[in-house]
């Protein structure tokens, strides 16, 4: 057995111990997998739980509900409004904590109403490289990480989601649309609605890895550097900047380092990610 299916195969063991449980599901490539492989060891004793809310885009909610019912997998969808949450509008740098906890503690009475055992998100061993202060709501309230447990790293799930037939393989990753402000700028149901509705033009022109992130009422647009000519195109660049004009985007602005993850983790300092 090779190095990628032992990881598999720990994965499928841990699940198997786990006995039951609630997978967080929000249609990526990573909870796709996890969620599949959870679902092919332990049959009917999981369920996936999706979240819905103003920073989770509706196509991301359709293509979790598609998955689940082709694959006969029990879906719960919750509601999730993270701007609720107190001091979540002002964006702190540590946003994703106050979401991933509220969010975390809503699963975990969902697993319990329904005899789920465990809940379990889809963070990767990538993950632990980058400035993640959710996981510290994920290990404060005991939800496992399965995919991290195993050792498996981005590329090594497209690889296995790649074999197991999943749609995902190839799927760009996406995060949360409040990933899109810089810290400290309000966010808004106003303006999540203008960064969705921006990069769903985006990928109606094609492009699939990219971002748009917003600074005040400024567009600043990530694509692959690949895609930079493309981007300039005069029609392509000139129906961009309209589009994004009525969406009410003052200027429209292109990063010339490209789509990366995590931009917006640039502004802090070593020591600010370690609180």
């Amino acid at each position: 057995m090779d190095v990628l299916h032992e990881k598999k195969h720990k994965l499928e063991q841990y699940l198997q111990e786990l006995g039951s449980v609630a997978i967080a599901f929000s249609s990526g490539v990573d909870s796709t997998f996890l969620l599949k492989v959870a679902k092919d060891v332990l049959h009917d004793k999981v369920i996936a739980v999706t979240a819905k809310s103003c920073s989770f885009p509706n196509r991301e909610l359709n293509e979790a509900t598609a998955f689940c019912e082709k694959e006969g997998i029990r879906q719960i969808i919750i509601e999730s409004e993270e701007l609720a949450i107190e001091g979540f509008r002002r964006n702190p740098k540590n946003r994703c904590y106050l979401c991933k906890h509220e969010l975390f503690t809503k699963i975990l009475e969902v697993a319990s109403e329904n005899g789920m055992a465990y809940v379990a998100e889809g963070s990767n061993l990538d993950d632990n490289g980058d400035y993640r202060p959710g996981l510290q709501a994920v290990s404060e309230l005991g939800v496992k990480s399965p995919l991290r447990y195993a050792g498996l790293t981005k590329e090594e799930i497209r690889e296995l989601s790649k074999e197991l037939g999943l749609p995902t393989w190839d799927k760009p990753s996406f995060a949360c649309l409040s990933s899109r402000f810089v810290y400290g700028e309000t966010i808004s149901e106003e303006k999540l609605k203008m960064v969705d509705q921006a990069e769903q033009l985006l990928l109606d022109l094609g492009f699939r890895q990219m971002r748009v992130r917003i600074h005040g009422n400024i567009a600043r647009i990530e694509v692959l550097p690949e895609d930079f000519p493309k981007l300039i195109e005069p029609q392509v660049r000139q129906q961009i900047y309209t589009s994004l004009k009525k969406l009410g985007f003052d200027y429209v602005t292109m990063d010339l380092q490209g789509y990366r993850t995590g931009s917006m983790n640039e502004t802090l300092s070593p020591e600010e990610k370690k609180t």
